[in-house]
């Protein structure tokens, strides 16, 4: 893991959400905790079936 890319996508990202609040637009993410969560969540399910191997093509299930 690359802590500089991780330090400029959180610096990306205050940067971005302070000027949402500063022209006064809503952010374009969930604004309480348990929605931020499932975001999370769904990033670390994602990195679950990646890291276990498993995978399925829907493609090529339905034949295409």
């Amino acid at each position: 893991m690359n802590i500089q890319l991780i330090v400029l996508g959180l610096l990306t990202g205050t940067l971005t959400g302070a000027f949402f609040a500063l022209v006064d637009v809503p952010i374009p993410a969930p604004p309480e905790l348990p929605g931020l969560m499932g975001i999370v969540g769904i990033y670390f399910g994602y990195k679950l079936v990646e890291v276990s191997g498993v995978s399925l093509n829907v493609l090529e299930s339905i034949g295409l």
